[in-house]
């Protein structure tokens, strides 16, 4: 049978969909292969009650790569980018508050009620990070380095990685190669003395992954998560218009005029593999679909562990992906609201100011230390980490007139339970994220029309998340840059010819940046050229 199909590619999920994109934009012929009735993944926005609507995953967009947005045209394609302001919104538990605004001038003045030391150490604080995010940004869009090989155009890429650090000058390079291993929250001692600044931006470096603030190498997820548009730290986050499925509309509508085909309740069963190359999939029904290329846009055990049969792969690969952390601690309640909750400790003052942005429960260190100590016991936390998003403030068509959506993530709910499972947990999980909730804004319990919970096990079962992990593996240092999925296999290839990874268990890792599947396309179109010209 001939080959029908330059690439298919398994999962319309964000990256998936990037990766499509651009694969026909240079003139092939791709089939993207989905095995829900949705695209998206967890890049998705559904409504779970009567007119509210909200996103599954992640609320808030701010990796995604500038380039993805021009070159696929998505604002033309119904991508619509809003900005919150205040940015973040951090009550605490003895009535005072914290906002970091999208003007400067006003986030010190906020910062200086808690600690004028704070305030003057802020604007230098953000110049580093700045300075930081400015040398590791472009890494995004890169290929990661093989330091294994002795290839001459691998060494160049050391050699040019090496050049651009020295460029940083000898303080910043110095900042540069002692922060990462550090925890975030003794990087944040250095800095700051007010325990709701440090709470604020610590919560950066705990998003998605089972770790708390006081641990190792959390300082880089906090770095990673500031790499979006340049800015001050926090502020380059925004609210998709319709929720976090108009990216994925997007770049599904920008593939589609680009000749990609997506095929929806289609679930693959296997990837064809013929002496030692990828040429295909099987789908559950039987159908088989005859491919150039495979790209898997699912994670690397499901890949390998699920859809290839190890009889391709040598002993030592599987060992590695089988090590893979992924460790989901992350669940999602969905509130349809009569009204808004009334934050006490601002009360009377303009909504505005406690609803723009993102409003975090945790407001010093120990609070999110101790919610985290919770989950290495395999317990959800007592006392959670939230994140509280109310999209239909700046955006209506979230929720009936008059009414509204509170979208409340939640740390730390382990994948993995001491006792029982988490059919038989789900509904205290939700009582006890409200009552939470309702310690900081009272009227919430009265205001609550509908609710739905989704939990670690849900994100599995229902989104094909595994372990209800995002990323697709934990952001650690130690499973990033080259040894991300695993080392010496960071380049989307795998070691079955004409098989690739495109999905965010590659560099430069999980959030909706589109960077695993924009790099992944440019390596296999290379691959293609290469092979051309070869022959």
């Amino acid at each position: 049978m001939g080959q029908a199909f330059d690439a298919v590619i398994i999962g319309a999920g964000h990256n998936g969909l990037v990766t499509a994109a651009y694969l026909a934009r240079a003139g092939k012929k791709v089939l993207v292969v989905e095995r829900r009735e949705r695209i998206g993944g967890i890049a998705l926005t559904e409504e779970f009650a009567p007119g509210f609507k909200a996103s599954v995953g992640p609320d808030l967009v701010g990796l995604l790569l500038p380039q993805i947005v021009r070159d696929l045209d998505l604002s033309q394609n119904g991508l619509e980018i809003l900005k919150p302001d205040p940015a973040v919104f951090l009550p605490t538990i003895e009535g005072e508050s914290l906002a970091i605004w999208q003007d400067e001038n006003r986030t010190i003045d906020e910062i200086g009620r808690h600690s004028e030391a704070d305030a003057d150490a802020y604007p230098r604080f953000a110049g580093l990070v700045d300075r930081l995010t400015a040398f590791a940004r472009p890494l995004l869009s890169k290929n990661a380095p093989r330091p294994e090989s002795k290839k001459a155009g691998d060494l160049l890429d050391f050699l040019g990685l090496g050049w651009n650090l020295r460029q940083l000058g000898k303080q910043t390079l110095y900042q540069a190669l002692r922060i990462p291993p550090m925890s975030v929250s003794d990087f944040l001692d250095e800095w700051f003395e007010s325990e709701p600044l440090k709470a604020c931006l610590a919560a950066q470096g705990l998003v998605g992954c089972s770790v708390g603030p006081r641990s190792f190498g959390t300082a880089t997820i906090f770095l990673y998560h500031q790499l979006g548009e340049p800015g001050w730290p926090l502020t380059s986050w925004g609210l998709p218009k319709g929720g976090m499925g108009s990216v994925s509309e997007a770049l599904a509508k920008a593939a589609e005029k680009h000749g990609v085909r997506i095929r929806t309740e289609a679930p693959v069963s296997r990837i064809l593999i013929t002496n030692g190359r990828a040429c295909g999939v099987v789908l559950e029904n039987g159908e088989e679909i005859q491919a150039r290329s495979v790209v898997s846009g699912t994670d690397p055990k499901t890949t390998f562990l699920r859809l290839v049969d190890p009889i391709h792969v040598g002993t030592d690969y599987l060992k590695k992906i089988e090590r893979i952390r992924y460790r989901g601690v992350t669940a999602k309640l969905m509130l349809a609201l009569r009204e808004l909750p009334h934050f006490a400790c601002r009360s009377g003052m303009d909504p505005a100011e406690q609803h723009g942005g993102v409003i975090q429960i945790g407001s010093n260190i120990d609070y999110l230390e101790r919610a985290y100590d919770d989950a290495k016991y395999r317990r959800p936390s007592e006392r959670p980490y939230l994140q509280v998003v109310l999209p239909s403030l700046a955006d209506a068509s979230m929720a009936p007139p008059g009414q509204h959506v509170m979208s409340v993530t939640m740390q730390y709910a382990p994948y993995q339970l001491d006792e029982g499972d988490w059919s038989g947990r789900k509904e205290s999980l939700a009582e006890n994220i409200i009552e939470t909730l309702s310690t900081y804004a009272p009227n919430l319990p009265n205001a609550i029309l509908h609710r739905k919970i989704l939990t670690p096990q849900d994100y599995e079962d229902i989104y094909g998340q595994p372990e209800g992990s995002f990323h697709h593996g934990e952001l650690n240092i130690d499973q990033l840059y080259f040894m991300r999925p695993v080392s010496g296999w960071a380049r989307y290839r795998t070691p079955i010819i004409g098989l690739y990874l495109c999905g965010s268990g590659t560099h430069p890792g999980g959030g909706v940046s589109g960077a695993c599947g924009f790099n992944a396309s440019r390596q296999i179109l290379k691959d293609w050229n290469r092979s051309v010209a070869s022959s």
